[in-house]
């Protein structure tokens, strides 16, 4: 039984797979070419789905293929070869497309299948190591993913070959996704759990407090006063109005203990004379994230939301968003 590497040897052998697949990959960019372009627009004129399908680990890379297509506008779904013969087939249309994948271009159980796809009318891409298979010469459009080596020492496992199927998968998902003009907030309604679904889809008035919540007294009025708006509010803030509702300004925690400092008389002072005037604002409909990365830029807790008047409709504090779950 052969020694075991050592801690030196293993992570030689770790950074010696890591080189194979780097070089896999790009192999893969030099190689790029009209027939890239070809897939992209099969993939863009088909009036149904792609479907993805492939055997093993090319099974597995299928699925995440799929998947990133899906999620990036190209509407998809896996496939299983083997099942797709005992039925699954009922899955394709003729206005749908196959994108079958295999590294050999050969597996028998996804070559089945395809002069049934053929004649059913769907368009057929394949992406194979071998131009030479009969997944590519049957394909409408083929994509070549041939590696010089796989990362296995024994050049059997499928690794550096998986890893090259993989970022073919993922440079036409992304193709695909500029090509159709995909948005940030197209990609959040297909994400809408999680703090990614909220960074894109959360809005301000989501999240801000309305109404009789909203911490807010008129600039008349003495610190005192301020401060027990501030209390029976809870949150750590208030804003500074007009009679009309216009904000004239914010006066925060830290604003009190910067006034305490300075000993004034909370009685006597005015909150005119120790508020903000040229505070932060934001806008009811921007992006939630937007108003995190205004808090967080500035270094402050707290925001007003005006609308377009500058009249104060709602404010909101970090802790808003933490429990949003966007920090």
């Amino acid at each position: 039984m052969p020694d075991k590497p050592n801690p030196d040897e293993l992570l030689a052998l770790a950074r010696e797979v890591l080189d194979i697949e780097s070089r896999a990959v790009a192999t893969l960019r030099d190689r790029l070419d009209d027939d890239f372009i070809a897939a992209c627009k099969l993939c863009l004129d088909i009036p149904g789905r792609v479907v993805v399908t492939g055997m093993g680990k090319s099974g597995h890379v299928s699925n995440k293929i799929a998947a990133t297509l899906a999620s990036t506008g190209t509407p998809a779904f896996f496939m299983h070869p083997a099942e797709a013969s005992h039925g699954d087939l009922g899955m394709i249309t003729s206005q749908d497309l196959l994108l079958a994948i295999s590294y050999s271009g050969e597996t028998e159980e996804v070559v089945r299948i395809l002069p049934v796809v053929k004649r059913m009318g769907a368009k057929l891409l394949s992406i194979t190591g071998n131009p030479e298979s009969t997944m590519a010469r049957t394909a409408d459009v083929h994509l070549n993913i041939r590696v010089d080596e796989e990362a296995c020492p024994l050049n059997l496992a499928p690794t550096a070959s998986t890893t090259a199927t993989l970022a073919m998968g993922d440079a036409l998902a992304v193709a695909l996704l500029q090509s159709r003009g995909f948005t940030a907030e197209d990609f959040a309604r297909s994400h809408p759990s999680g703090s990614l679904g909220k960074r894109l889809l959360l809005r301000v008035s989501d999240v801000m407090r309305a109404g009789d919540r909203v911490p807010a007294v008129q600039a008349e009025v003495s610190l005192r006063d301020g401060l027990m708006e501030m209390t029976d509010k809870g949150l750590g803030m208030t804003a500074i109005v007009s009679a009309d509702g216009d904000i004239q300004g914010i006066f925060t925690d830290g604003d009190l203990r910067r006034v305490l400092d300075s000993g004034a008389d909370i009685h006597k002072t005015s909150i005119r004379d120790v508020m903000h005037a040229n505070c932060k604002t934001i806008e009811a409909d921007v992006l939630a994230a937007e108003a995190l990365h205004i808090l967080e830029t500035n270094k402050i807790t707290s925001l007003l939301v005006a609308d377009e008047n500058n009249k104060l409709i709602g404010a909101l504090n970090i802790h808003d968003l933490f429990r949003e779950g966007l920090m």
